[in-house]
């Protein structure tokens, strides 16, 4: 029963929530929307997500070695695929405010306490196994192109990178295999966390819901997924410290986005 618990959700019934179509204007709306729950407290915010620049820092100290300089973009590049798990506490605190109780950052880690939890690590292990098969990827691509031995310096790797027939060829390869993973987890995840948060449907329901949400809005979805990655690039750019900022506006945003795409029957 727990596990179709964590599949179908707590009422035992894979029911499907009804979604809407929308429009570019409420990706932009759910954007300001986001911000403006950042601005409402942003010292708290700005706190909560240094988790964000911490992690993203560690990932290429880890991989600083010439031994994973070719994993540092496959690193930095992949963590967005565990944005949508990491925000939990963003979506919980947009919830709060938007129910009009206290939203302090504390809060944030209320998300513990939801019945949906396992349903959520359910998710959360999909993404970290789809984290893991990206590296692997990127792995086996840079070993087909440039062989085993790993690079002499960091100098020498970007020369080879930028400078080689094999560097176009593992840019322009390992973008598209990077667009494919990120496609795969746009489009299953795009609402499934704030769904789980806010109905506990369980994890296929939540998936498959967000699945139907961009198959019915592949425009506005689309648009959202380029104005994630366009932020996540301007959060990297100053040693992650702008993701302090990009982070809390787009989980905030998502929760919003979430609200508009799907039906809210309850009412």
């Amino acid at each position: 029963m727990t596990t179709f618990h964590v599949m179908a959700g707590s009422d035992d019934m894979a029911a499907r929530p009804a979604i809407r179509r929308i429009t570019l204007s409420d990706v932009r709306d759910a954007l300001a929307l986001g911000f403006e729950d950042f601005r409402a407290k942003p010292s708290h915010y700005v706190f909560l997500s240094l988790i964000y620049p911490i992690c993203g820092v560690v990932l290429v100290t880890w991989s600083s070695g010439a031994n994973l300089l070719p994993l540092i973009f496959p690193l930095i590049a992949g963590f967005a695929l565990l944005g949508p798990f990491f925000a939990l506490g963003l979506y919980e605190i947009s919830r709060r405010r938007e129910l009009g109780m206290d939203a302090s950052w504390r809060h944030a880690l209320d998300v513990r306490h939801s019945p949906a939890l396992p349903s959520i690590l359910a998710v959360g292990a999909l993404l970290f196994a789809l984290f893991v098969a990206w590296l692997v990827f990127a792995q086996l691509l840079y070993t087909n192109l440039f062989g085993p031995e790993p690079p002499q310096s960091l100098a020498l790797f970007m020369a080879s990178i930028f400078s080689s027939e094999n560097g176009l060829l593992l840019m322009l390869a390992g973008n598209a295999i990077g667009f494919c993973f990120a496609l795969i987890v746009l489009a299953t995840t795009v609402i499934a966390f704030p769904l789980m948060l806010d109905r506990d449907v369980g994890a296929v329901v939540a998936m498959e819901t967000s699945l139907r949400a961009t198959l019915m809005n592949p425009m506005p979805i689309a648009a959202w997924g380029l104005i994630v990655a366009a932020l996540l690039i301007v959060g990297t750019i100053p040693l992650f410290v702008g993701l302090a900022v990009t982070m809390p506006i787009l989980g905030h945003a998502t929760w919003h986005l979430y609200r508009k795409i799907v039906v809210d029957e309850r009412k």
